[in-house]
């Protein structure tokens, strides 16, 4: 099944903190990354976000359901293009939802000059990413005892 990105507007700000919070708790509660983890976010910092004039939220929608946030930062100035977050809902995973929002993200913004993040001891993301042509950078930050950041571009 196809996904296609709908722009979040202003009065779903609420929704995709709900949905934020909701889809990184288990990361949250396995990796006890409280200053960082966006289940941990209050919702004004989702919605300050929104008001940056580099940042794009979308919904990721199958089948008119809400499977998922991607939110681009492209502050069309020669930097990177920047995936973060994109989250799928639990129930959703593994449907290959998360590729499909990249690839129509790469259709919206360009498929070059892109760069994320994401948890290093998550292997699923790391393959995800990988496949989709994102390359390590060597840059790693240590969070805690259970989990690093790794960081990735794609050109």
């Amino acid at each position: 099944m196809r996904i296609e990105l709908k722009p979040v507007m202003r009065e779903d700000i609420e929704t995709v903190w709900k949905m934020q919070v909701e889809a990184f708790s288990d990361l949250l509660k396995k990796y006890q990354d409280h200053d960082l983890s966006p289940a941990a976010e209050e919702m004004d910092k989702v919605s300050a976000r929104f008001e940056q004039p580099w940042t794009n939220y979308y919904f990721i929608m199958a089948d008119d359901e809400k499977v998922g946030v991607i939110r681009v930062i492209d502050k069309k100035d020669g930097s990177r293009k920047r995936i973060s977050p994109i989250w799928i809902m639990k129930e959703y995973r593994n449907k290959g939802y998360a590729q499909q929002a990249i690839e129509e993200a790469e259709k919206i913004f360009g498929k070059e000059h892109w760069c994320l993040d994401t948890i290093l001891q998550e292997k699923g993301n790391l393959y995800l990413y990988e496949k989709m042509g994102y390359h390590r950078t060597g840059k790693v930050e240590h969070i805690n005892d259970r989990m690093d950041i790794v960081f990735y571009e794609k050109d």
